[in-house]
């Protein structure tokens, strides 16, 4: 079984100067005096974010680093109601194919995790609409980087009216999108509404992979033993080319008896992290994990040596890659 560690959007090695999710706020463009101007701005703030995630990619090149979550800020106000499409693709064409060039020369995995304010079974069409265009310019990106393997993963969103009806209301708008958008969705459990069964039990009406959660099974279970489940989370993967992603954080405070704090660690708990691959084992299928935690790549990194003397019978492949 061969687990390759990721991590998300920021490499806090690189620093806080090397960032592909600098923005412009609508209100400090709308004070910009002429169209030009405007469209300037817009290009200047897109092409460092390019860069910087260019330069972020090469840093995960060297350091054999194999899973990746681009930003979902990478292209400022592009889904702003007021502002919208305003031409990036056609100036920014040769950054982006560079974009995918590095990421398939190096067999990199890379996804992006669309806001939350993105909302399939929202029971307001303008969400839905919205939803639908903000999802989009991500499917572009994969597009525009010529990168075909790329997911976007999505929780299955609020709800209203009750689980069954919003759940009714998921799969009606899903079936609606175009179909190089479904097959770019990926479907997340979360920590307080919609379980992995459930999740589980949605991806296998919808025929889409699932990505489990496994802080979020913590947090929302309803009792639920993931052993029980997971053999089946697995084989939503069946008919992809890569192997299935989890999303794997530790809680910020490990004192609550009583519920399991939401929030995410600075890093993660090894023990906890080997007590999951020793799970995983029980099925022996390739897993790729992303680490959501506030010290990112730091983070793996520790995460790395930890498990080197947690468990040094692990074999690894390189710096971020086991066999187990």
């Amino acid at each position: 079984m061969i687990v390759r560690l990721g991590y998300v959007a920021i490499s806090n090695v690189l620093g806080k100067k090397i960032t592909s999710s600098s923005t412009v706020t609508f209100t400090n463009y709308n004070k910009i005096s002429s169209e030009e101007k405007r469209l300037e701005k817009l290009k200047t703030v897109a092409l460092s974010n390019l860069n910087a995630l260019q330069e972020i990619l090469k840093y995960n090149i060297k350091n054999n680093i194999h899973f990746y979550r681009i930003t979902s800020a990478l292209i400022p106000l592009v889904t702003h109601p007021e502002v919208g499409y305003w031409g990036h693709r056609e100036i920014l064409k040769k950054d982006f194919e560079y974009v995918g060039k590095l990421i398939r020369e190096s067999n990199m995995r890379v996804d992006t995790h669309p806001d939350e304010f993105n909302v399939i079974n929202s029971n307001n069409p303008k969400v839905v609409e919205n939803t639908l265009i903000n999802l989009m310019r991500q499917v572009e990106w994969f597009e525009d980087m010529n990168y075909k393997q790329g997911k976007m993963v999505i929780h299955v969103g609020g709800a209203t009216g009750g689980k069954e009806a919003a759940i009714e209301r998921f799969i009606k708008n899903f079936n609606k999108f175009p179909i190089n958008l479904k097959t770019k969705l990926i479907i997340e459990n979360d920590d307080k509404t919609y379980t992995a069964t459930e999740t589980l039990n949605l991806c296998k009406i919808l025929n889409i992979p699932m990505v489990l959660d496994i802080h979020h099974h913590n947090c929302n279970n309803e009792g639920d033993d993931i052993v029980n489940i997971l053999g089946d989370i697995l084989n939503t993967w069946n008919n992809e080319d890569l192997p299935p992603k989890m999303h794997f954080s530790s809680p910020r405070d490990t004192t609550l008896t009583d519920k399991v704090d939401k929030k995410h660690s600075d890093f993660i708990n090894p023990y906890k992290f080997v007590e999951f691959l020793e799970i995983l084992k029980i099925f022996n299928i390739d897993v790729d994990i992303m680490l959501e935690c506030k010290e990112k790549d730091v983070a793996l990194f520790k995460l790395v040596n930890d498990i080197r003397e947690i468990k040094p019978e692990y074999k690894w492949i390189d710096e971020t890659t086991l066999n187990i």
